[in-house]
């Protein structure tokens, strides 16, 4: 087995998926601040005001729109992603299995991020969906197999 794949890399895969969940809102926060100028005093009201702008192009505003959508749900999944981990660390679970599962979810969520943020038709908004419940394929799979070495160790 290549060493790489034997290290204990898979903490490390939880900043990383931070890091992706920032991604859209610091491109977002570049797309408002470019456009109509950051309000960092009600940041929460930056999108809608870029929405209801006229002088904005509308999918200019979409975009925005998509870019925070995406920057939620990165932050949605994550404390599942942590959670999964992290119980798949405590119990034990082979670090092979634990780093390509990690791999295996980091690129679902690229993938993910890049469809939700670049998605502009009905049928590729069903193929963002279908990448986030393949991505949360990962995490479960990880506690159903912890779950499995903490049944068989009682």
């Amino acid at each position: 087995m290549p060493p790489l794949l034997s290290s204990p890399l898979s903490m490390y895969s939880i900043p990383v998926v931070w890091l992706m969940a920032m991604y859209p809102m610091n491109v977002k926060f570049a797309l408002i601040e470019k456009t109509i100028g950051y309000n960092n005093l009600q940041p929460r009201s930056n999108t809608k005001r870029l929405l209801e702008s006229a002088n904005v192009p509308r999918e200019v505003a979409e975009r925005a729109e998509r870019l925070e959508g995406a920057h939620l749900n990165g932050y949605e999944v994550l404390p599942l992603w942590v959670g999964a981990v992290i119980a798949g660390n405590q119990v034990g679970i082979d670090n092979k299995t634990l780093n390509i599962t990690s791999a295996g979810f980091i690129l679902l969520r690229l993938l993910f991020n890049y469809v939700y943020i670049n998605q502009s038709t009905p049928t590729v908004s069903w193929i963002r969906s279908a990448l986030f419940f393949s991505g949360v394929g990962f995490p479960m799979y990880l506690f159903v197999k912890a779950g499995n070495i903490l049944r068989k160790s009682v």
